[in-house]
């Protein structure tokens, strides 16, 4: 068995996420759940850590520069929306404040605009229909992306299913593996506690990006 490399070091900003050894990939991971984003840096000697999360009805963004050597990928949900809400409207402010946190911060470390790729999954039917939340998500990602004229080279949305994610910040590349029942149960429970949570705190503050 070959020995566990050391753990790689993490940006500024992020060292409260922790970083397991996954025997499976022979990397490091660090997992994030609703409401988080991760962003990580290839440096010399080292691998960054795979980023990995479960999904439902949120969506997750991964976005690279893979000139800088820089990725990042977020988790979020937001809130139901209302009926004749347009693109502006308070549910929407909370998908793009998740998505400028993610961008601004590979921005921050070295990323530039125009080389930034793009990949997205999420926005299941966990609830046979009844809420759409997952379709309002992914509607949402669609208009904010295209709006922001971001390159996306690939996306795997909406369907009956959950979805595991794990992607390699280092080379872009997002993994899914889609399950019509596992995770169902703990999924529906995680994403009511967030969005009860963000139904009752104010919206999130005003981020431009630069």
């Amino acid at each position: 068995m070959s020995a566990i490399p050391q753990q790689p070091g993490t940006l500024p900003g992020f060292g409260q996420y922790r970083m397991h050894w996954d025997p499976r990939w022979q990397a490091y991971t660090v997992k994030i759940g609703p409401g988080d984003y991760y962003v990580a840096a290839v440096r010399a000697g080292e691998r960054p850590p795979l980023i990995t999360t479960v999904l439902g009805s949120c969506v997750s963004v991964c976005i690279c520069d893979p000139k800088a050597g820089l990725g990042g990928m977020n988790h979020f949900m937001l809130p139901d929306e209302q009926p004749g809400n347009d693109p502006l409207s308070r549910s929407a402010r909370y998908g793009a404040f998740a998505m400028e946190q993610l961008i601004n911060e590979l921005l921050h470390f070295g990323a530039s605009r125009d080389r930034l790729e793009v990949k997205v999954t999420g926005g299941g039917d966990m609830t046979g229909g009844h809420w759409q939340i997952g379709e309002q998500n992914a509607r949402f990602v669609h208009r904010y992306l295209l709006s922001e004229g971001f390159r996306v080279l690939s996306e795997d949305l909406g369907g009956a299913c959950s979805r595991r994610v794990v992607y390699d910040p280092a080379v872009g590349r997002m993994l899914v593996k889609k399950s019509e029942a596992q995770w169902r149960t703990e999924l529906l429970e995680q994403e009511r506690r967030y969005r009860d949570t963000i139904v009752s705190e104010p919206d999130g503050g005003d981020v431009e990006l630069f």
